[in-house]
């Protein structure tokens, strides 16, 4: 069977590769519209942290023989754990000022992160295996699922609806919305916001650090995979409206579909595509689809 003259399984299957690529935007960009919605910074090192958190289950595995079930709970804690020393330690002296100086911040952390793992590991990929209980695929008559895909889109939209949820229906996400607008009030009613703040920032980079244990076993681990993804990532965040949870989260995944249909109908248009609908986007609703008016 055909759709525009092509077999349905090429299109399906990259119908399958566009939802997982979006389901790594949804999990990067959500970090990223969490740390700039609630903290107000531009975190350029996103990227390098989804780079680290893929390494660390590398090299979990590689050096200790820890499985990638276990390393899926602890590389993004020590990810979050390296966030916080970086938000207390340096970020913490530039929330007051223009966003520029956060944006330049982090983007130094990247090159120093990526030069480090670098100089160790150079710039060819590792493999890493994907987990025997994932590995092989499904039959669904229409089309061969791959198991470990299948499990990443479910994880990563799990993780993305409950931090939805949790921001945005729960007293605590209440607090740290309150927080950033007025941390006075919100230290009135015994709230430590400094460390709110902190684990916040702590959260985020934790998401880019679950994102790149995700992506261990489907892409090779680099050092510049981070960076091969970072300046799409943004892209989504921007279309999706700077700061807004639910727009990153769907902006996410239909530009992954996107990008795949395009892959199938126009090639050459695929590593823009992402870019001419930010585009176009920004001249109808310079916010973005889900940001707020000012």
């Amino acid at each position: 069977m055909e759709i525009f003259g092509i077999p349905t399984s090429a299109l399906l299957g990259q119908l399958l590769l566009g939802l997982v690529n979006g389901s790594f935007y949804a999990m990067l960009s959500l970090g990223l519209a969490v740390i700039f919605g609630l903290l107000n910074v531009i975190n350029f090192a996103h990227g390098a942290l989804y780079m680290m958190g893929a390494f660390l289950a590398w090299m979990g595995l590689q050096y200790f023989g820890i499985s990638y079930w276990v390393m899926l709970l602890v590389a993004p804690l020590l990810v979050a754990l390296f966030g916080i020393v970086i938000e207390k330690t340096m970020l913490r002296w530039l929330y007051k000022l223009d966003h520029l100086y956060g944006l330049l911040l982090t983007f130094g952390i990247t090159l120093m992160l990526e030069g480090v793992f670098r100089s160790f590991y150079g710039v060819s990929g590792q493999p890493y295996s994907v987990p025997e209980l994932l590995s092989g695929a499904t039959d669904l008559g229409f089309m061969i699922l791959p198991n470990y895909r299948a499990w990443v889109v479910a994880a990563s939209l799990t993780v993305c609806l409950m931090t939805w949820f949790v921001i945005e229906k729960t007293r605590l996400g209440a607090y740290l919305r309150a927080g950033t607008e007025n941390p006075k009030m919100v230290e009135a009613f015994g709230v430590n916001v400094p460390l709110m703040v902190t684990l916040t920032y702590g959260f985020g980079v934790a998401l880019a650090g679950f994102a790149g244990v995700l992506a261990a076993p489907v892409l090779q681990v680099s050092p510049l995979m981070g960076s091969n993804l970072i300046i799409t990532v943004f892209a989504v965040v921007v279309i999706g409206g700077m700061g807004s949870i639910l727009g990153s989260i769907l902006t996410g995944l239909g530009l992954g579909i996107i990008e795949g249909l395009t892959r199938v109908f126009y090639p050459e248009l695929s590593a823009t595509v992402v870019f001419i609908v930010m585009a176009i986007v920004l001249l109808i609703r310079p916010a973005g689809l889900f940001g707020r008016e000012k």
